[in-house]
């Protein structure tokens, strides 16, 4: 019984080109209660690896959050299991804006503590007491709204990219450490304005929106299914697109183009540039925006020091690294002394 992805990222990739089957990138979430995590984690887990589905999914107490590639032909097959599960039953898929067949190279489900790391305590709120959900219409009417104000409630590397016009863009690195933030900084607002949030997917939205209501904000909205769901909406329905640049995505694609807005610029040059990739050296893995021109100069790496490493040979990059550790990098994407164009 396999529980546990086996193939590393290159066997999976040969294999995907070999299907010669597209792919369609995906997300969804529910809060629900979940009596046993492990155990919907494993039989998510079984069936998945059936279907060829790929991705990364969490389990927790409070529900599921999983961005997954579908193979096309069994999208079907995929949407009945999800019926099949009581809280699952026509679950709203957010589906990519931008297709790739390796946006995900091996399938993940884990069980955490919670579905996203929020730092709060739920059982001193209401979790439920979300705030009204707005379609892109509904939205783009409140963001004209002069008693409004939009928050991006994504991290720093997310919005340098892409965001709503006039939204204000706290300049954090955690979806946690934007919460008090925000709370403070909008405590004169919390009776007389419309606090409109938005996200990716939503997810982040669901849970502070009742955060936000439980400090008192009398009148909290939020963009339902995200900015994936409201470019979809605003493709298919016409609208005017209130977004600008593109939307940094969880995968292997690192982002959707919404508008062909460039507002960010190359770390290393400061080109006008919005293109996320991550060091290849191995024990860096920084996230940081490079131009076409500095990535063939510094051969993809965010400095010098980690260019010479990556050229050495794989043996001896290994020797290198062995007891050290890259953690202290994951909560902060793109920051970095050396980055001479980052904000």
């Amino acid at each position: 019984m396999q529980l546990y992805n086996k193939l590393s990222a290159e066997e999976r990739r040969l294999l995907i080109a070999e299907a010669g089957t597209e792919r369609l990138t995906l997300s969804f979430y529910q809060y629900h209660q979940v009596e046993n995590p492990q155990v919907f984690r494993d039989y998510l887990f079984l069936h998945w690896n059936e279907m060829d589905v790929l991705g990364r999914t969490y389990v927790a107490y409070e529900g599921i959050n999983a961005q997954l590639s579908v193979p096309a032909p069994r999208f079907d097959d995929f949407k009945n299991f999800l019926n099949g599960i009581s809280f699952l039953k026509a679950v709203r898929l957010n589906i990519a804006v931008e297709q790739d067949n390796e946006s995900f190279l091996k399938l993940t489900v884990k069980f955490r503590d919670k579905i996203v790391a929020d730092g709060l305590d739920d059982s001193t709120f209401d979790v439920t007491q979300k705030g009204i959900h707005l379609n892109a219409l509904k939205f783009n009417t409140l963001l004209k709204d002069s008693d409004t104000i939009c928050v991006d409630m994504r991290n720093h590397y997310e919005s340098e990219i892409g965001h709503f016009k006039g939204a204000l863009i706290p300049d954090v690195d955690t979806f946690r450490e934007s919460l008090p933030l925000i709370e403070e900084n909008l405590s004169e607002y919390k009776e007389d304005k419309k606090l409109l949030m938005y996200c990716t997917g939503g997810i982040r939205c669901e849970k502070a929106s009742a955060y936000f209501k439980h400090k008192g904000f009398k009148n909290v909205f939020q963009l339902e299914g995200g900015i994936i769901e409201y470019a979809r909406q605003v493709n298919e329905n016409g609208l005017e697109n209130k977004f600008i640049g593109k939307n940094f995505v969880f995968d292997e694609r690192r982002r959707e183009r919404i508008s062909d807005d460039v507002i960010a610029q190359c770390h290393q040059c400061g080109t006008p540039c919005d293109s996320h990739v991550n060091c290849p050296n191995e024990a860096c893995h920084l996230l940081f925006i490079q131009c076409d021109s500095c990535k063939e100069k510094r051969k993809g790496c965010c400095s010098y020091d980690c260019q010479k490493i990556v050229s050495l040979p794989i043996e001896e990059q290994r020797k290198r690294r062995k007891g050290e550790h890259n953690s202290n990098k994951i909560f902060k994407k793109g920051r970095s002394e050396i980055l001479k164009y980052k904000h």
